[in-house]
């Protein structure tokens, strides 16, 4: 199940018309995988953190696609840092416990 929709990705990023629906679809899926990746959970769309981390990363995987590779600005990497701290301390698998 999808996190963010195509048409919330786009009205995020401020992309009207279709062109360019492909790359942000690419974008949308490549940032749930990355989170889910991340924090080994799997979340819908009615967890609005998970939400606001997949469309703060694909705003900047769109407006800064020539940049792929490089580091990304310091705003959005703290940005992003934090909720995936918060949704990894939050929802993330638990610890084995040892003993």
């Amino acid at each position: 199940m999808a996190i963010l929709t195509l048409d919330e990705a786009k009205t995020w990023i401020r992309v009207d018309g279709n062109d360019e629906d492909g790359i942000i679809e690419i974008i949308r899926g490549a940032a749930e995988t990355y989170l889910g990746n991340a924090v080994e959970v799997v979340f819908d769309e009615t967890n609005a953190l998970a939400k606001l981390y997949c469309l703060v990363l694909c705003a900047d995987w769109y407006e800064n696609r020539d940049l792929i590779g490089q580091q990304p600005s310091d705003k959005v990497r703290f940005t992003c840092q934090s909720i995936m701290t918060q949704l990894q301390n939050a929802y993330g698998p638990p610890e084995d416990e040892e003993g």
